[in-house]
């Protein structure tokens, strides 16, 4: 009774919260129909610029396609890139199911997306959350990955390990997307803490990051990222992996040390670590100049062909 109690008094609160959600139906009307593929019966938003090798760009707990508005146009003049929004983030549909907030689930929306796009191997870039991601894909399937960018990269494991009990609480979650997650200022602080330079942060910048985020099912997206699961944590074996990987980190990233890039970059065979200095957790974004150089230069000694099976 104390339960139900307090969840009527949570809906109430959220139910006077003035921050809404904008219906995906309305999304579907102001954002160009070339945008967005059918995945799984649900629209995925992606961005696309240029032509030649396909190089996927997977964002940031967070992120979207708006996170690689710098880098995606200048890859766009020599390659195929392509940013996609991942399950719960900016322009795509969210799902109700939880199971789709998995890693599994969304290895199965990028795989997806390469598939309506005819996409068959491509280079595969992640930053931050969607590094882990980006990892896992080519640990799990490496016939589909023929290079790896690791950008500010979690391990797979980050996102079970950031999990919690109080998540799968569907009023708590709505009262606190409403009255704290997805306020300006909490967005702010956020973006603030992610890069070194914080003037870069402007008015523009928070308020493009957060209305990729005030999507309609927020709630669904937020408990399935978040709330506990009983599927064991993804591992993958850095030893193991084959494909040729670049490792590009913010020196002076305060959310993940440049310290665990570097580790990586000694248990991955062959790979390339890359600090970036006077920059944080946004190199793509923050040092887009410095970022875009490393990537070029590693693309070019590993063409897309030279790994073909």
């Amino acid at each position: 009774m104390v339960w139900k109690g307090l969840g009527v008094g949570l809906l109430a609160l959220v139910g006077s919260a003035c921050v809404s959600l904008t219906p995906h139906q309305q999304v579907r009307q102001e954002v160009p129909p070339e945008r967005f593929v059918r995945v799984g019966g649900r629209w995925v938003h992606l961005e696309q610029w240029g032509s030649g090798e396909p190089i996927v760009l997977l964002h940031g707990f967070g992120g979207s396609t708006y996170s690689w508005r710098l880098a995606g146009p200048e890859l766009g003049r020599r390659y195929r890139a392509i940013a996609i929004d991942l399950n719960g983030f900016g322009w795509t549909e969210r799902p109700r199911e939880p199971e789709a907030y998995t890693l599994q689930g969304q290895a199965r929306l990028v795989l997806g997306v390469m598939d309506a796009l005819g996409i068959e191997r491509a280079h595969l870039a992640g930053h931050s959350y969607g590094g882990g991601l980006a990892l896992w894909l080519a640990s799990a399937h490496p016939e589909r990955v023929a290079s790896l960018i690791l950008v500010d990269s979690t391990l797979p494991t980050y996102s079970t390990q950031r999990r919690r009990v109080w998540a799968g609480l569907r009023p708590v979650v709505a009262l606190g997307l409403r009255t704290v997650l997805l306020r300006e200022a909490f967005i702010r602080r956020g973006l603030k803490r992610s890069v070194y330079d914080g003037s870069l942060i402007t008015d523009e910048v928070v308020r493009e990051y957060l209305r990729r985020l005030k999507v309609e099912g927020a709630t669904d997206a937020y408990r399935g990222l978040t709330a506990r699961i009983k599927t064991p944590p993804p591992v993958v074996d850095l030893t193991a992996v084959g494909q040729p990987t670049l490792i590009i980190w913010g020196l002076q990233d305060a959310l993940l040390a440049s310290a665990y890039g570097s580790r990586a970059a000694e248990k991955i065979p062959g790979a390339t670590f890359v600090g970036i200095d006077r920059c944080g957790h946004l190199p793509m974004e923050e040092r887009p100049e410095e970022f875009l150089a490393a990537v070029r230069d590693f693309l070019a000694r590993h063409p897309l062909a030279a790994g073909e099976p």
